[in-house]
């Protein structure tokens, strides 16, 4: 209890509180495009980076969602933050020893144990270690020392924050932000914890243990050795994908390795709905037969199929150049809204045409395409759903790989034509085949029945139609504006006819007055539509 107590101290000390303020400060008047709020300015890119290497952990794992947030920072700040390393110096052995204590009690399990850990990140850190029974060399993820107490901590600091600060923000400057620090809570939480890490890795094996088993892998868990403070999974040889004298070496084919890398992401994203969202150098690695090895899966994340179709129909509409399409999906991808200038929106859209039609684009140039049409969009009332956000991440990454082995790699123009031919598959278009027509024809009676039944329910007006949450919010917001202006319209004309009535010899020009405001106003409701 007492080293609890020392730990709250310790995180909540009034200097680092007050850094946190600072940090939150900075996030809010470079979102809001503002120089300045009273007395504080904004922190320059290097002091934000030192800001967030002095708090920790913690905010060194939400500048890693941050630096994905082209829409929050510009290309100084996104450059200082992807910076950001999650190394750590490795616990001490007392610290190690009590972790080791707390993941496998007094029981011997390893006959060899490396005290100097091959990986040490904010964390944790992993170990090379032999099982006594079984003989195998693997891999022991330790979690860090009162880890779990500092992110707790953290994220109390964070909300606690947040809400003092939520009357200077706008619908859609707090929007965005919740959404980030939602999905920042919900990573980091499942992050330490090593039980959760071992459900998202063996959901994974059952899950993609069919696809390209010649060119993908896993780690093998050892579930009976694992806990909330430690997961043993296979030691996996390999080096890092971004080693590119060592890849060279190899009898591999780049091309080859990033095909299958994209195509792998295509089928977690578009397919399957489950991804690795953290594919950064460190977690993938090749071997010497051109296999991918992907490690670490403390971020994985989940994308409902609603959001799947949309994300392909997106893609599919910028190939077409098909604006209305283009248009209806990120409506429902939840970007747009019903409120968005259409003339913007128009320009939006043919900066996003002009990266699939351009043979001059590198990726420089695609990144400040990419900066120019979130120019556009900032002023707009739009947000950047969580699920898009760790897929442009995860797009990033892979396009900072690719511009190691290639020279003027474009991320757009070189990974999504395989994409493009992935499209039927992804939407579950793959062929009009025998199988396919049986399965169509078996579902036509269904499909008639379905039909009836909303003929029968809109003859009986019961028929609903559900609208999408961006749309119905903006419907009941300018309802409710529209009544209110009603209101008060009736109001000065009820006031109009009372002092009509009224004996008074003022009455009769106060009335010609508030009547005047009830015109007014209605003129003025006229024309704002």
């Amino acid at each position: 209890m007492g080293r609890l107590i020392l730990l709250i101290l310790r995180q909540c000390h009034p200097l680092r509180s007050y850094r946190i303020f600072r940090f939150l400060v900075t996030v809010f008047l470079l979102f809001r495009r503002r120089d300045r709020w009273l007395l504080w300015q904004p922190l320059s890119p290097h002091e934000l980076v030192a800001t967030i290497r002095t708090l920790g952990t913690s905010f060194l794992k939400l500048a890693q969602v941050l630096a994905t947030r082209a829409d929050f920072f510009d290309s100084d700040y996104l450059a200082a933050l992807r910076q950001l390393h999650d190394q750590m110096p490795p616990m001490n052995d007392a610290q190690r020893r009590q972790v080791m204590e707390n993941a496998f009690g007094d029981k011997t399990y390893f006959s060899a144990f490396d005290e100097q850990p091959i990986a040490s990140a904010s964390i944790g850190q992993v170990h090379r270690a032999r099982l006594k029974k079984e003989g195998d060399w693997v891999a022991v993820k330790l979690l860090r020392a009162d880890i779990r107490w500092i992110v707790r901590i953290d994220i109390v600091l964070l909300n606690l924050f947040m809400h003092l600060f939520q009357p200077l923000f706008t619908d859609q400057t707090r929007h965005s932000i919740e959404s980030v620090l939602r999905a920042f809570t919900q990573v980091i939480l499942e992050e330490v914890n090593m039980s959760r890490e071992l459900a998202n890795l063996e959901q994974f094996r059952q899950i993609y243990n069919d696809h390209q088993p010649e060119m993908i892998r896993f780690p093998t868990p050892y579930p009976a050795y694992c806990s909330e403070f430690a997961l043993v999974m296979s030691f996996e040889e390999g080096v890092r994908i971004d080693n590119v004298a060592a890849v060279k070496k190899m009898s591999v084919s780049f091309e080859e390795l990033m095909q299958h890398l994209v195509m792998f992401y295509t089928e977690q994203m578009l397919v399957k709905g489950i991804f690795h969202a953290d594919p950064h150098p460190g977690n993938l690695l090749v071997t010497e037969q051109g296999q991918l090895v992907f490690l670490d899966f403390g971020m994985v994340s989940r994308i409902p199929q609603a959001m799947r179709q949309a994300m392909i129909y997106a893609v599919k509409a910028a190939y077409e150049r098909d604006y209305d399409l283009l248009v209806s999906a990120t409506r429902r991808l939840g970007i747009l809204t019903e409120e968005s200038d259409p003339r913007h929106m128009s320009e939006v859209a043919e900066r996003l045409f002009d990266i699939f039609d351009s043979e001059q684009l590198d990726a420089s140039s695609m990144q400040e395409l990419a900066f120019g049409v979130l120019d556009v969009l900032h002023d707009q009332p739009f947000k950047l759903p969580q699920d898009i956000i760790y897929v442009m991440r995860v797009s990033s990454l892979i396009e900072g790989l690719g511009t190691q082995y290639v020279t003027n790699f474009n991320g757009v123009k070189d990974i999504l034509p395989i994409l493009k031919n992935n499209l039927p598959r992804a939407l579950g278009e793959n062929s009009l085949g025998l199988d396919k027509l049986i399965k169509e024809v078996a579902q036509l009676p269904l499909t008639l029945s379905r039909a009836r039944r909303v003929t029968e329910l809109a003859e009986q007006g019961d028929l609903v139609v559900r609208m999408a949450n961006a749309d119905r919010q903006y419907l009941l917001h300018h309802l409710a504006k529209l009544l209110r202006r009603l209101a008060i319209i009736i109001f000065w004309l009820a006031v109009a006819f009372y002092l009509q009535r009224a004996p008074q010899s003022w009455a009769q020009d106060a009335s010609w007055i508030a009547l005047a405001v009830a015109g007014l106003l209605t003129w003025r409701g006229l024309r704002l539509k």
